[in-house]
């Protein structure tokens, strides 16, 4: 079948609609900054702040003090730290674990300061691991900071299937019409074997759209305010050799901190209004 001639101008017009929509800075609201800078976060924590960016982060997926917002796999409580002060007048702040161990832990860590995550309401996620689930078609926005590796990955499940379209599935319903999902994570080159994701920690953008279009999201964008050259996402032990965990230990340390953490995507959905 003979190809249709494209001539200069329609080639490029071509190739902006299939480039991915990189997303210019937002703009950062005063209760965003307040947030980022409250004096309950960590010192430890605010270290990390020069990777993870989470004023732009979370200005980029448009979050407002007013909604009702999801934080999944919240692990030690990082951007918990951050969504709670922000939300805590005006808005609410739900933070979900897969059930037993994950769920005590972040459990433990908002009872130790009532007087600022007394508001913050706990479920489980992803309820095929048990426990209970947020309410279909409560939730404005929807985040997730370097966690679908683990769906893929099938963390805290006895057989480690993937369940990451259940996951992305249930998400789907716990938003409203109109909702967001964002999430950041640890970025796998296209041209890599895709079962790298079953084993390096890293995830495709490609996969990730997939599983987010396949549950019903429309994808909005991505911003690269996370993004690190740097990282050759080619070690051993997986993204996990990178800080802050440094899985070599002293072996080639400083060579990793020089690094700094990983290369990662920040993606934007929406839950379309029909």
């Amino acid at each position: 079948m003979r190809q249709p001639f494209l001539t200069p101008v329609l080639a490029a017009a071509v190739a902006v609609i299939a480039a991915p929509l990189v997303a210019a800075p937002a703009k950062l609201s005063k209760e965003l900054t307040a947030a980022v800078a409250a004096p309950t976060r960590g010192e430890t924590n605010k270290l990390r702040d020069k990777y993870r960016h989470p004023a732009e982060t979370l200005a980029f997926f448009g979050l407002k003090p007013t909604q009702t917002v999801v934080e999944i796999w919240p692990g030690g409580g990082w951007y918990t730290e951050i969504l709670a002060p922000f939300l805590k007048d005006k808005g609410q702040l739900i933070v979900v674990s897969p059930s037993g161990r994950a769920s005590d832990a972040i459990g433990k860590f908002l009872d130790a300061d009532a007087a600022t995550y007394g508001k913050v309401a706990r479920a489980n996620f992803p309820v095929l691991l048990g426990g209970s689930g947020v309410a279909p078609g409560t939730a404005d926005a929807v985040v997730t900071f370097r966690n679908v590796h683990n769906w893929r990955m099938g963390a805290f499940k006895e057989d480690n299937s993937d369940y990451s379209v259940e996951a992305f599935r249930e998400i789907f319903a716990m938003l409203k019409p109109g909702g967001v999902l964002g999430i950041e994570d640890h970025r796998l080159p296209e041209t890599q074997d895709a079962e790298r994701e079953r084993q390096s920690g890293y995830m495709k953008v490609s996969t990730i759209r997939k599983l987010a279009e396949e549950a019903g999201f429309r994808y909005v964008g991505s911003s690269e305010v996370n993004a690190n050259p740097k990282d050759t996402k080619d070690y051993p032990k997986g993204v996990w050799t990178l800080p802050p965990r440094l899985a070599e230990g002293d072996k080639d340390r400083e060579k990793y901190l020089a690094i700094g953490e990983s290369d990662r995507m920040t993606l934007k959905f929406v839950k379309p209004l029909k």
